[in-house]
This record gives structure tokens, sequence and C-alpha cells, in this order.
């Protein structure tokens, strides 16, 4: 008796065993789907551009002859000044791997954003082995999303799935390629779906095994239909331990057509800070259950201020959709399409009330650092301060409630005179709030070079001035 599910069949069952009107599942075979969909997945390599080390004349590297020097061992009697000053070649040293899925026939590329993420160059391999040079069309940090072009026509493409169909307990399977070990398959079922974790994407959470390089990946359903990325898993060994996480293919295709057609993605935004809504808050305040976003602070001269919204409101409905949770929130109002006039619903005093809201745009993430920037390299600008520094991640402007800043990876000279150091963030410069590494530079461009510079900083939980008194 044989039992199918889509693309893959389910073993045969011994007849004798069959009960007459008894459907009776065994394990599924997964051959003809890994056959169909395995062409379409595809390896990725990154490369990063690195300075190689100058070598004396003896071709050692100039560190080791210097150590040599200091320990008294003996090196090579060429005075230093007669060495041959030989150029720095920029060398490409692999960075990461990961995988990733064709989406269209003429090279798009779906894959993670933090595969991609500081590369110089990635590398795109099939399954039959031809290489491609990919170019990054766009990625999206808040997802984890990046779509990336390969100049090849005539490839095989992914048949895209309906993640609302998907049923917990269903099977499902992985393809990529942890350790470098391309086209590994794993197999297991749905755990969870919506699983929030904090991020801006509700998981599918599976028992599927995922381990590094995987990232990046295909979620298979047994229809042979894409249904997530592999992106995640819970850890606390740095491997597998029976629970990964898929970036659900509808919000990934969405972030897609974006970065398609514009490289980024565009968010709504309203302006509000909030926190969880407790049993205990819900039913002392006369809400029923615990349910909504409870608004802990609302930005001045935000579209939420605008319309009304006070600190104490519990948003519950936003363009009539529930809020059942407070990642629901951030989710549907950054799928709103700036200059949106939408509606929120909040729960006030004991009665709801229906406010009118003109959604703004979320502030484009900052542009990938190069190589130099990646380093903490001071820029001109801030080099005579001893100064260098790095954009925050969303992640931590999350953490830490905070609007922008950058954060300090490097003070000597003045910057360390004034106190400053390694991780502390950046908020202002000449009382001009600082929001990214772009404010940074165009402050200090502005300030008088011949004066004490204010600084506003944090560290920890403490906000605090110094001035930065230029080197003389």
């Amino acid at each position: 008796m044989l039992v199918g599910a889509g693309v893959g069949s389910l073993a045969p069952v011994n007849a004798a065993q069959a009960q007459p009107g008894v459907v009776v599942r065994t394990l599924p075979d997964f051959t003809d789907l890994v056959e169909q969909v395995g062409p379409s997945v595809v390896n990725i390599r990154t490369l990063e551009r690195v300075s190689a080390p100058s070598l004396g004349m003896d071709g050692m590297d100039e560190d080791m002859l210097e150590f040599l020097r200091r320990f008294g061992f003996p090196v090579p009697s060429v005075p230093r000044q007669q060495k041959p000053q030989r150029p720095q070649p920029q060398e490409e040293q692999p960075v990461g791997l990961g995988s990733g899925f064709i989406l269209s026939s003429d090279g798009y590329v779906m894959t993670n954003a933090h595969v991609v993420e500081g590369a110089d160059e990635v590398i795109v391999t099939l399954t039959d082995k031809r290489e491609f040079k990919a170019k990054i069309i766009g990625s999206d940090k808040r997802t984890d999303v990046a779509l990336v072009k390969i100049n090849a026509t005539g490839l095989p493409a992914v048949k895209i799935g309906d993640v609302n169909r998907l049923k917990v307990g269903e099977w499902v399977i992985a393809i990529g390629s942890p350790f470098g070990l391309e086209n590994s398959v794993t197999a297991g079922i749905v755990s969870a779906k919506q699983r929030d974790t904090g991020d801006y994407v509700p998981f599918i959470q599976t028992d599927v095994a995922i381990n590094p390089g995987n990232s990046g990946g295909p979620l298979i359903n047994m229809r042979g239909e894409v249904v997530g990325i592999n992106s995640q898993i819970y850890s606390r060994s740095g491997g597998y331990m029976g629970i990964s996480f898929a970036i659900p293919i509808d919000e990934a295709m969405r972030v897609s057509e974006q970065l398609r057609t514009t490289g980024r993605v565009i968010r709504g935004r309203i302006g509000v800070q909030i926190g969880p809504v407790t049993k205990d808050i819900a039913e002392s305040i006369g809400l029923g259950k615990p349910m909504g976003a409870l608004v802990t602070g609302v930005e001045a001269g935000s579209p939420a201020d605008k319309a009304g919204v006070e600190p104490g409101d519990i948003i519950t409905r936003f363009d009539g959709k529930p809020i059942e949770k407070l990642s629901d929130l951030p989710r549907l109002v950054g799928n709103t399409k700036p200059g949106t006039r939408s509606t929120i619903t909040v729960f006030r005093r004991g009665k709801s009330k229906d406010l009118s809201v003109l959604v703004a745009e979320v502030e484009p993430d900052e542009p990938v650092a190069q190589p130099s920037e990646r380093e903490g390299k001071p820029s001109s600008a801030a080099q005579q301060l001893g100064l260098a520094v790095r954009p925050l991640t969303e992640a931590q402007k999350k953490e830490l409630k905070l609007r922008g800043g950058v954060l300090v990876t490097q003070a000597v000279g003045p910057a360390a005179r004034a106190g400053l150091r390694e991780g502390d963030i950046i908020l202002a410069v000449a009382n001009v709030e600082i929001l990214s590494v772009k404010d940074f530079e165009a402050a200090l461009a502005r300030a008088d070079k011949g004066k004490p510079l204010n600084v506003l900083f944090r560290r920890g939980d403490w906000v605090q001035y110094t001035l930065i008194r230029p080197a003389k």
C-alpha cells in the first residue's frame, strides 16, 4: 500500500499488517524530491581582500624577523634601509561558506544577508560544478535576506510554496553545504510556526539538522516547494542541537522583490517604543487577556505623536489586524508603505479608541562597510582626534533602545586623554545628534578645529559629556 504526499512518496507497508479501512503512514522516501529540487541549490563562498605581509630579504615575514631580533636569534645581516620595499598586494582570503537557491532562470539567487555581509567577492557554485562571480543586488539585515545575481541563463529555478498551507508536524527537508559539504540533504518535521525569537521575522521552527554552511539554503515541503530559508539554530555548543529556524518564504519574497527593484527595503515606522502586556496588567485595566503592545514612549514629532498616541496606551489593532503579541506591531507597520494613512486602535483607560496615523519611512541601514572601515581605521576627519568609529547594528540599537549613535573602535591621543575608550557609543558631537557614521563625519567637518570639541557619549547605562582638546 502506498500513501503519497506530492513529490515525496511514502514507503510501502506489508499488506498483511494493513487493516481494512485504516490508512497506515510510514517514513517518506525523499529521493524524487531531492532529484527535482537539488539542481536548484547552490553553494556560496565569500572572499575578502587583505594585504599580504611584507617580506624580508630572505623571504621571511617582517614581523617574524623583528621577533627574532628582539630575542637575540641570528637574522640576515642586510641593513634595514637597504632592503627593497616590496609592494603589499591585495590577496583574496576565504571568509565564509553558505548556501542559496535559484529564484529565476536568468540567474537571481536568494541567500542569507549574513552569508554575504562584508564580502568583497561572492562565488556561486552550481551542482554541475560551474562557478560564477555574483553581484550583490541587495541585502536586508532585519530579515536576514539577500539577493545576488550571476551571469547565466536557463537555470533550474525553485518552486515557491504557500507558507499558510504549511502545518506543524509536516515533513520538510533542507539542502545545503554544511561545513562545505555541498548538496547535503537532511530531513525532519515542522516543530512550530510563527516562532517569535525577538527578531523581525516570525520563524518556522523545525528539527531538521542545520549546521554552519546550511545558512541561506532552502527548506522544502513534500510538494517540492520552497517554504523557507534556513537561517538560524538554537545552540549552546555552536553546532546543531535539534532546533532550527527558517525565514518564511512569503516574507523573503516580499523583501527580494524590493531588493531587485531598488536595492534596499523600504519600511514604515510610527515612532513608538513598546513593551509586552502581561496577564496581570491586562486583568487590572480591564483588557481581558494579555494582548497588544504597551506604548512605553512616543518619539516627539513622530507620526504616533501627531496622531495622539500616548505613553500607557495599548495598541490592540493596526489597520484592523489584531496585535496578539508585541512583535506583531513592528512587522505590520514595517510592511506598510510609507505615506499610507492607517488606523491604530488603542486601549486607553478602559476604552478602545481609533486614531489615524500617517506612516513614515524607517531610516535606511548603513551601507556595508569597506574593509578599512570594518577594521576601525580612523577616517581623515577623525584621525587628528585619535578616533575610529563604526555604525551600530540594528540589533545593538534595539538592545540599547537607541535611535542612532556610533561605536568607538579606537580611541588614542586626544580622544584617549578625554577619557573615551573602545566600546563607548558617541551620541552627539558639538551639540549635534549623531545617528550614523555620515552624521559623525559631517559634525567633525563643521567643528572648529582650534577649539575643544564637546562629545556626548554612553558607557554602559550612563551618559556623560567630555571635551576632546585638539593636539598642539
